[in-house]
């Protein structure tokens, strides 16, 4: 298969899927099986790319010219081939969880979720693979519109008013700051091509370097930086499968992805290292990381822990392109991968939870490990890899990120690092311990003492959750793979 019509095909599957999904929502078996077909099958399309990219080659496709000189055009380079096999891959595991945890909570609407999940797939793909800026704000948009009937999805009052802080702070800030970035950028370079080393160098210079980069990462509001994150915590009255697709397989990871590509293909490292700005970048990063973790350990919702420490796991990437060096880059691109692995575990674990448990409340918590020993044990691997100990992925990126603050002696960066991973461990280790140690109180029948009757959730979550959880060891072993597709990113 040649590499323009791979490229259109991971576009177009996910979106073609969405048609027999739609028309067999009344044979739910025949919906969720192809639901998995779909998903495999672009999985399939966007592994036959990865040995051209990891060759040194880009393949190209170009659908239509917008405006004169700029067209909707494709290109795979390695941190969009990285973000694809993210999203395909991640799909195929959430689609199985979905069956098990929406058919186990009698959810409605099964057929409009299945979907629209879809559609959000396919213009995820359109931004991991996007050749300009103008075509990965086409699908960034897009993504924004999709995923709002799946936030909203339970239809409450809860669910309307968390889908009109996501829809409304998401567009506001696309639309008000990073198009006037785009639209600025294109005035001064004339061109809004991905290129390597950057777009901007010797175009625009002083204040102005510093005004265009305030413009984009405000403007890229999926990556939640403080304080435009609002819309990540409102948009938990998600169903948990939501919840995963919002934190680790594409939306918040298109943030970031966006904020890494914009770095490193319009301003260029070299240039946002010399120009001095993004040391204001990375303390706004830094203080994001602290922030959003003390927060989190205020939360004894799970979800709304969970979401807050995403915030603080978003900024991590953020720090690493801010850092503007080898490392940096590198670990924030790593941190795309290990984060939403591990991340997505522990959604997928809360989620569990809910279904077998009913239990949202970590406080209500005491004693669950013992009676759903696979869940919290497969927590406990998804609580590791974030806080970032061996034998867990999350590791590597959080020591390539470290090393790219030493580099460019940021001795407080790092103390930020380390902070925030004791922080982790106080906000997520905690969880599992109690589950496993804590004292349940209550008598048999009362509704704390009923955790003893407790099972757990269904086998096709509990599929998802073995998966996933294994990724995060998998990755800790395997970590060359990564740097050797990511390297060609930037020059040590």
């Amino acid at each position: 298969m040649s590499g323009d019509g791979a490229i259109l095909l991971a576009i177009l599957i996910p979106l073609a899927g969405a048609v027999p999904i739609a028309l067999a929502g009344s044979r739910p078996n025949l919906r969720e099986a192809l639901t998995l077909v779909t998903a495999a099958a672009l999985f399939i399309v966007v592994l036959t790319l990865v040995p051209e990219v990891a060759a040194g080659d880009r393949p190209r496709a170009t659908l239509i010219e917008m405006l004169p000189g700029l067209p909707l055009a494709f290109e795979v380079e390695p941190l969009g081939m990285l973000f694809a096999l993210i999203a395909s891959g991640l799909w195929i595991v959430n689609s199985i969880y979905s069956i098990g945890y929406m058919r186990a909570n009698k959810e409605q609407n099964q057929t409009r979720f299945y979907v629209c999940f879809a559609l959000a797939i396919s213009s995820t793909m359109g931004i991991a693979l996007a050749g300009n800026m103008m075509t990965l704000f086409v699908f960034y948009e897009a993504l924004t519109l999709s995923t709002y009937p799946l936030v909203t999805h339970k239809g409450n009052e809860d669910a309307r008013r968390g889908g009109r802080t996501y829809l409304g702070i998401l567009l506001s800030t696309s639309i008000g700051l990073q198009l006037l970035a785009i639209l600025w950028t294109w005035q001064v370079a004339g061109t809004l091509d991905f290129t390597l080393g950057g777009i901007l160098d010797g175009k625009v210079s002083g204040p102005v370097v510093g005004i265009l980069l305030l413009l984009y990462m405000y403007g890229i509001g999926k990556a939640a930086l403080m304080p435009l994150h609002r819309w990540l915590p409102a948009a938990m009255v998600a169903p948990t499968p939501v919840s995963a697709l919002l934190h680790a397989v594409a939306v918040v990871k298109a943030g970031v992805f966006t904020v890494l590509k914009v770095v490193i293909y319009i301003f260029g490292v070299d240039f946002l290292h010399l120009s001095g700005h993004g040391q204001w970048l990375a303390y706004i990063a830094a203080a994001t990381i602290l922030i959003a973790s003390l927060v989190a350990m205020t939360k004894d919702n799970l979800k709304a822990r969970l979401a807050y420490s995403t915030v603080s796991q978003l900024a991590y990437i953020v720090l690493g392109a801010a850092l503007a060096n080898f490392w940096g880059i590198m670990g924030g691109s790593m941190h795309l991968a290990m984060h939403a692995v591990g991340k997505i575990t522990l959604f997928f674990c809360a989620g569990a939870i809910y279904t077998a448990a009913h239990k949202t409340e970590i406080s209500e918590m005491n004693g669950l490990g013992r009676v759903m020993p696979f869940t919290f044990g497969a927590f406990m691997i998804g609580a590791l890899s974030i806080v970032g100990l061996p034998p867990m992925g999350g590791l590597w990126s959080k020591w390539y990120l470290a090393m790219g603050a030493l580099e460019s002696d940021q001795i407080l960066l790092v103390g930020v690092l380390m902070l925030s991973s004791l922080l982790n461990v106080a906000y997520l280790m905690s969880i599992p311990v109690r589950g496993f140690f804590g004292k349940v109180t209550g008598s048999p029948g009362s509704a704390e003492g009923a955790a003893v009757v407790i099972k757990e959730a269904p086998l096709a979550c509990l599929i998802a959750i073995g998966l996933t959880a294994s990724g995060c060891i998998v990755l800790f072993f395997a970590p060359d793979a990564l740097v050797s597709l990511l390297r060609p990113l930037v020059s040590p």
